[in-house]
């Protein structure tokens, strides 16, 4: 007899010993090795030891959030350091949500893990130093511009996406942006008792900033009220009602690379229904992003006399200042709402992104 029978009831073999009962016991053998393996495989992808869920995401009993894309991806370091709110991307995107976490435990299953730039770069001992797990992609994030924040080569061939304000990005995550209205609308332009404004805090000496140099010049020909550190005291609450009152504010960058447009344009200027002068990128790099007639580029004129006798030209022209509002009756600006918001832009990449293998070769002279 066959090892299988002498657990069972004496006298059935003699019965069946046709050929329909000994395909019924191959089938039997076939399920079982089939249960064996599937549960092997779960075991070896999920541990038994439980896992702590985001608190502010509905979970079912399985441990998988509902509405989810089944994906987990790991925020290696909270942001400088500062823990964050985690927003659910189907609200904020439109797109299934992913299972965001901060603790490392999860890093053996994650899909992928997003690592911040400033929290790592000085130390290539502060990236994950156990072996990656196959499929897991690595996603590179900085809001920052690399004057700041330069990338070390120990960065290069290491990381599968990248994710920053510049539009080459696998993940683009800029500081802010346009959007259509549903109708065009009448523009109201907020009234204005003053001229020109600017929001400062990050305040270099002028062989460090050309901004400092720039403005020191610029002074000499026209008034700038200045805030922030070191100057008139602004508060937050204020921010936007107070630089609302001004005609023209300087949305002039800490440093000039390619797409570095960051909330000095988009919170300072455009939110507060203001026009933007703006020191940054080049004028094609900012029209990527608004229209043309929308802000004045300092590189429009030979120097900082010229730009300010025509901002005192716009000052008395009504129908001219005006002409720099016209967009809004179609456009509104947006600026960007949170870091959980970014990060849903990580989920939504996963789930679009082909499946294939990518490393980025070199990182650290590409974001330069």
């Amino acid at each position: 007899l066959p090892p299988c029978a002498q657990c069972l009831p004496r006298g059935w073999w003699p019965r069946f010993r046709k050929l329909p009962f000994i395909l019924l016991l191959v089938a039997i053998g076939a399920i079982s090795f089939t249960y064996v393996r599937i549960t092997s495989r779960t075991d070896s992808s999920f541990s038994t030891a439980p896992m702590p869920a985001p608190r502010n995401l509905p979970w079912d009993q399985s441990g998988a959030p509902k509405g989810s894309s089944g994906l987990t991806i790991l925020l290696w370091t909270w942001p400088y350091g500062i823990r964050v709110a985690i927003e659910n991307c189907t609200e904020v995107l439109g797109v299934a949500d992913c299972f965001f976490t901060a603790d490392r435990k999860w890093y053996p299953k994650a899909d992928a893990v997003l690592v911040h730039h400033y929290d790592v770069y000085r130390n290539a001992a502060k990236l994950p130093q156990d072996p990656r797990p196959p499929s897991q992609r690595w996603i590179w994030y900085s809001p920052e511009p690399p004057s700041k924040h330069p990338v070390p080569t120990f960065m290069d061939n290491l990381f599968n996406l990248t994710m920053s304000y510049r539009r080459d990005s696998d993940i683009f995550a800029p500081y802010g942006w346009l959007e259509a209205l549903d109708q065009l609308q009448e523009v109201i332009i907020p009234p204005k008792s003053k001229l020109v404004a600017w929001v400062v805090s990050n305040w270099k000496p002028s062989y460090v900033q050309p901004r400092i140099k720039y403005y020191e010049e610029l002074k000499k020909h026209i008034s700038v009220d200045v805030y922030g550190r070191g100057h008139q005291p602004l508060p937050g609450n204020k921010l936007l009602s107070t630089l609302s009152q001004y005609k023209f504010y300087l949305a002039f960058e800490n440093s000039q690379h390619e797409d570095y447009i960051t909330e000095k344009v988009w919170r300072n200027a455009l939110l507060s229904g203001t026009v933007p002068v703006v020191l940054g990128p080049s004028r094609k790099s900012y029209e990527r992003c608004l229209p043309p007639d929308s802000f004045i580029h300092i590189d429009d004129f030979p120097g900082p006399q010229e730009l300010a006798g025509f901002l005192h030209e716009l000052d008395g022209n009504t129908t001219r200042y005006a002409s720099y509002f016209q967009w809004r009756s179609w456009l509104k600006p947006v600026h960007y709402k949170s870091w959980g918001y970014q990060f849903c832009k990580a989920c939504r990449a996963l789930q679009e992104l082909p499946p294939m293998y990518r490393a980025v070769p070199e990182l650290s002279k590409w974001f330069r």
